[in-house]
């Protein structure tokens, strides 16, 4: 990526070269990318109100400034359960405004960008869509923020020239998600790639966030790899939580317990400040 950001001399818009100075994302008061570092947490998928009142109540009891929550699922297995779709992104943003917190959700298909954008607060681009042209253009054209994700086996040059795509459509509101790649080893469901997060700061302006639980799959590694990721220079964590992760539709064994999430976030402080940063 380095010789490629040298011989465009700047064109690309992600690069330092085009803008040194780091871009700051402002979601309804939440500044990801600033001196401070974001959390977002919540249930892989929306399962139903009264769980994602619990859920969004104790995390934010916790320190969590967003809530995720997933409405439309890619699921290996399609006999996974899917999302609750359109009713999904309702609860979604009901149960975000009345705590006061943004929501972010994942979109799947460019006809339901609009659909996406009437609820959701941060559209999310999972990681086997990373390199959907279509979409990634079509998002471009949105005025609202997008976390593009990590494809699993995608290089740093592909992801960053993925973003382009969006910014170079006209919107600059792009935040990076490394969320572990695919590699040989059949302990965690994925590697997390931590130099990548300190190479891209490097590289480019836009903020960084990272996925412990997408990248080890295993929850007692959920906050030992959060820690590390602030350390790395992440700016924002995006940490999945449930109630009865036993009992989870999707991704149970990566979930965090309420108090499991309270727990990791009493340890991130120090952490943070460590290396000159605090959390919300």
């Amino acid at each position: 990526m380095k010789n490629l950001l040298a011989q465009k001399d700047g064109e690309l818009l992600v690069s330092r070269i085009c803008q040194s100075e780091s871009t700051q994302i402002d979601v309804k008061g939440c500044l990801i990318g600033g001196e401070q570092v974001m959390v977002i947490a919540g249930p892989c998928a929306v399962e139903s109100e009264e769980l994602l009142k619990e859920t969004a109540f104790k995390v934010r009891a916790a320190g969590a400034a967003m809530l995720r929550g997933g409405a439309f699922k890619p699921r290996t297995s399609p006999y996974s359960f899917q999302g609750l779709g359109e009713k999904g992104l309702k609860l979604l943003a009901r149960v975000g405004e009345d705590m006061n917190m943004p929501v972010i959700s994942e979109i799947m298909d460019s006809e339901d960008i609009g659909l996406l954008a009437d609820y959701a607060d941060i559209l999310q681009v999972g990681a086997r869509n990373m390199q959907n042209f279509a979409l990634l253009r079509k998002l471009g054209q949105l005025k609202k923020p997008v976390v593009l994700k990590r494809g699993m086996s995608a290089s740093i040059e592909e992801w960053l020239l993925a973003a382009e795509y969006i910014l170079a459509g006209g919107n600059s509101q792009v935040i990076l998600c490394e969320r572990g790649i695919r590699s040989s080893e059949p302990w965690t469901r994925n590697t997390l790639d931590l130099s990548a997060v300190a190479l891209v700061k490097e590289l480019s302006h836009l903020p960084v966030m990272v996925d412990p639980s997408h990248a080890t799959g295993v929850r007692s590694l959920v906050s030992p790899m959060a820690r590390a990721a602030i350390a790395a220079g992440a700016d924002a964590l995006m940490v999945e939580v449930h109630p009865q992760p036993e009992k989870a539709l999707s991704d149970g064994d990566q979930s965090l317990t309420p108090r499991g999430f309270s727990t990791m976030m009493r340890e991130l402080g120090p952490v943070a400040r460590a290396v000159g940063r605090r959390l919300r």
